[in-house]
This record gives structure tokens, sequence and C-alpha cells, in this order.
């Protein structure tokens, strides 16, 4: 890790598009996770804007859009932008992204794969591609949750491996706050 105790971490979602899973991705950590961490997003193959239904989803829920953008991952790596953030995680949350060949990321991040369905994908009428979107928000959103209670700064890098990887592999059914 990067991050100093006082700094937050920097952490990038993947995607082929960066056009809604990644975009909700970082917009929803960089909520949650507020202070502690800073989101970004990018794609292999930008869309160049981001999917109308993840904005308006977004904007129903309140988040901040107006700096969201489908952006290049290049702006992220080395080779790509100089100035680019030493990152401390990466998460793919697309199949396709995970088995594309990746730049060298500044700052040796861990990575994972989050990988979920598509909702942009999603055909049929406003309200199926709405539950689409929705399904993919809350899985996004499940996931996060256990990735900001993690108790990083206290775990060695390979428990750390072991728990991002378990949080893309569980299953995402709503979180329970029973006990």
């Amino acid at each position: 890790m990067t991050s100093a105790p006082d700094k937050p971490y920097n952490v990038l979602f993947l995607c082929t598009g960066n056009s809604a899973r990644s975009i909700m991705a970082e917009a929803i950590l960089n909520r949650v996770g507020a202070g502690r961490f800073k989101a970004y997003s990018a794609g292999s193959h930008p869309a160049g804007q981001v999917n109308p239904h993840a904005l308006a989803l977004l904007q129903r829920l309140h988040y901040a859009t107006a700096n969201l953008r489908s952006k290049p991952w290049d702006e992220f790596s080395r080779a790509g932008n100089a100035d680019a953030p030493d990152l401390d995680f990466v998460f793919t949350v697309c199949d396709n992204a995970a088995g594309e060949v990746c730049p060298i990321w500044p700052g040796q991040p861990m990575t994972a794969h989050w990988g979920l369905p598509d909702p942009a994908a999603a055909t049929g009428s406003a309200a199926e591609i709405n539950l689409a979107f929705a399904d993919a928000y809350r899985m996004l959103n499940n996931r996060i949750g256990l990735f900001v209670n993690l108790p990083i700064r206290s775990l060695d890098r390979l428990s750390l491996q072991k728990r991002l990887q378990a949080i893309g592999a569980a299953a995402d059914e709503p979180m329970s706050t029973e006990r």
C-alpha cells in the first residue's frame, strides 16, 4: 500500500466501456469511503459518455454526478500520464476487462476481479432495464460496503488479497443487518 495513515487509499474501477458499472462503483466508493478512499474509474475502450440509465439511477439516489465521465485507463497508467495517482487497489468489474492485458499501474496496487452482469446490455421494457441497473448498483454497493469495512492496515498483503478476491466471489444477496 502506498497510502500513508493520513492519506486516502486510491482505488480504480475498470470496465471495458466505463459507462455504467465502473462509473457506479466510483460514485458509491466516493460516498461511502469519503475521507478514507478516493475512487476513480476508467475503461479499456471507453464509450465516451456515461450511460444515461446509470446517471439517472445515481441522481435518484442523490449522488453527485457532475464530474462523472467515461475515460480511458491510460489516464491512470504511468505510460499514459506521468501525473497519474499512485493506486492502492484496482478492481475489474467486467469479465472483458479482467481478461485484457492491463497497463502498469503506478503504486503496485492490489488487484481483484469483481465481475457482474452488464446492465448496459439489458434489453426489454424500461422496467426491465431499470431493474438491471438497480441489480448492478445493489451488487456494487454490497461489495464496496464489505471492502470499506476491511481492517486494511492490520492485514498482511496475502490475507488482504484473499479477502478482496472473496468479496468478488461472494453471493450478491442484500446485506443483512441481523447478527
